[in-house]
């Protein structure tokens, strides 16, 4: 069992993605309630699948866990749920993208991206009615809009 247990420690293993929650990236939320980049880099309430998109299309090992919620949010709406897990390092402990040796890297990265996403730019209203949508069927992740 002791070996089954180092096993299960590589950080390929999907138990040790590191998680993001939309939390760490939005421009609405204090530190105290769960902000982890500062708040001039953040964004407007980032959607997991937002994160998962920008995460992905760079070409990171990515898992989006939709109902899983952000311990410290009470807000219980389907556009707050959602965490995304990412493999930020091999086997072997490098980085699986040596542009993001840490966590923290990856949340900026993000942040940074997702207010280019299209979804974000056609109209900033806009963007919370394809989330619904999206709930019920989870083979389209949000690229129905071509």
């Amino acid at each position: 069992a002791a070996a089954a247990a180092a096993g299960a420690a590589s950080p390929a293993d999907k138990d040790r993605f590191i998680c993001i929650y939309p939390a760490y990236l939005n421009n609405k939320k204090t530190i105290a309630e769960g902000r982890r980049i500062p708040i001039d880099k953040a964004v407007e309430n980032p959607t997991s699948t937002e994160i998962q998109d920008v995460c992905a299309a760079v070409g990171f090992n990515v898992l989006l866990e939709k109902n899983k919620m952000y311990p410290r949010e009470w807000n219980r709406d389907v556009q707050y749920r959602g965490r995304v897990r990412i493999q930020l390092k091999q086997d072997d402990g490098n980085p699986c993208l040596p542009q993001f040796p840490t966590r923290k890297s990856v949340m900026l990265y993000a942040a940074e991206t997702i207010p280019k996403l299209k979804t974000r730019t056609q109209k900033m209203g806009g963007s919370d009615q394809s989330l619904q949508q999206g709930e019920g069927g989870k083979k389209g992740k949000g690229k129905k809009k071509k």
